[in-house]
């Protein structure tokens, strides 16, 4: 595919849902977008030390539902939910109407593209090797169930007066292949010779749409030998 199509976005209706899910008319579409992409932003930018991988809208005519992933739902939640209650009432100060919100943990954030990437912009902020910061950030999503990683890195790497690109690859990413459970990410870390871009493709296996499922379960019963009334599996007649 070359690279130049975004996994998620490629994969929407087959392994991969909306982030925003809502109707609206001519006059309201483009009001909508921009007040998903400002929540999402005013989240990241405030809340991001959370480990905030996705952000997903639903809206109704009573109310704006924000479902918010995290890898540390205590740190979000904060004593007896103070920073939940300060969030929400940023948000509806935002949007300017109601709005409930739902925190979900991350159960494995190696597995999470998106954290990954993060991670990895943090330790190259930090002046740690590029190779190393890629390498133990794929391993550690192999060990974790992973069928294959790929960590692509751009900019002044290293302060290089010319950018280039570096990368690691494990397993197998198959990018071309729809039914291919990928999740991606993409971070970018801050450094004083520049900005260095970081993507990460993770595949977690396939996964069938639920037509094709029943499809091949019901091809699986029909190859199951069946056994004649009135004899045993082993052929010979009973009695």
């Amino acid at each position: 595919m070359g690279q130049k199509v975004c996994p998620i976005g490629l994969r929407l209706g087959i392994t991969e849902e909306w982030r925003s899910r809502w109707y609206a008319n001519k006059k309201d579409f483009g009001r909508f977008l921009v007040e998903d992409n400002s929540i999402r932003k005013f989240v990241k930018k405030n809340y991001g030390f959370a480990g905030i991988p996705k952000i997903e809208v639903e809206r109704t005519r009573e109310a704006v539902t924000i479902v918010v992933h995290t890898a540390s739902p205590g740190v979000l939640i904060g004593r007896r939910g103070s920073k939940v209650d300060k969030l929400t009432e940023d948000l509806e100060s935002l949007v300017g109407r109601r709005v409930d919100l739902k925190i979900i943990e991350v159960e494995t954030p190696e597995l999470c593209a998106q954290l990954v990437g993060e991670s990895i912009a943090e330790q190259l902020e930090k002046r740690s090797p590029y190779r190393r910061a890629m390498r133990k950030a794929a391993e550690a999503a192999m060990n974790q169930g992973a069928l294959g990683v790929k960590v692509r890195i751009a900019g002044r790497i290293g302060g290089a007066e010319i950018a280039r690109d570096e990368g690691v690859l494990f397993g197998s990413v198959p990018l071309s292949t729809l039914r291919a459970e990928i999740d991606y990410g993409a971070a970018t870390a801050i450094l004083s010779k520049g900005t260095i871009g970081i993507k990460v493709w993770i595949f977690k296996g396939e996964r069938l749409p639920d037509k094709e499922k029943k499809h091949a379960v019901d091809a699986q019963a029909d190859k199951v030998p069946q056994v004649a009334p009135g004899k045993a599996e082993g052929g010979s007649p009973t009695g």
